[in-house]
């Protein structure tokens, strides 16, 4: 079973699946910085804001162990539109740790 996604405020629905808003928010991320190939690891709901975390390599390396990953917040209402974007760290590839970052 699949669950619709609802945006209450204002009487606007939101028909966008989980799925459909990590492709957006990967899709405008890749836009906006220009690197390719962003991860959606991440999603919760803040409020009335959907935020997507997306990990996306930023610096290729040799090997690709040391590749330089950006771990992003993507904010997006209800229908998938972008309302703002943050760095939240940095890492090599081959850094695995669980940051204990919200």
């Amino acid at each position: 079973m699949t669950k619709t996604i609802k945006n209450i405020s204002n009487d606007v629905k939101s028909n966008l699946e989980p799925k459909e808003l990590v492709e957006k928010a990967k899709k405008q991320l890749a836009d906006l910085t220009g690197f390719s190939s962003p991860a959606g690891i991440g999603f919760k709901k803040e409020g009335e804001e959907w935020v997507v975390k997306v990990e996306i390599v930023e610096k290729k390396s040799i090997p690709d162990g040391m590749d330089v990953l950006g771990i992003y917040n993507i904010r997006l209402d209800a229908k998938g539109n972008l309302l703002g974007y943050e760095r939240k760290e940095m890492r090599k590839r081959v850094d695995t740790g669980i940051s204990s970052e919200e």
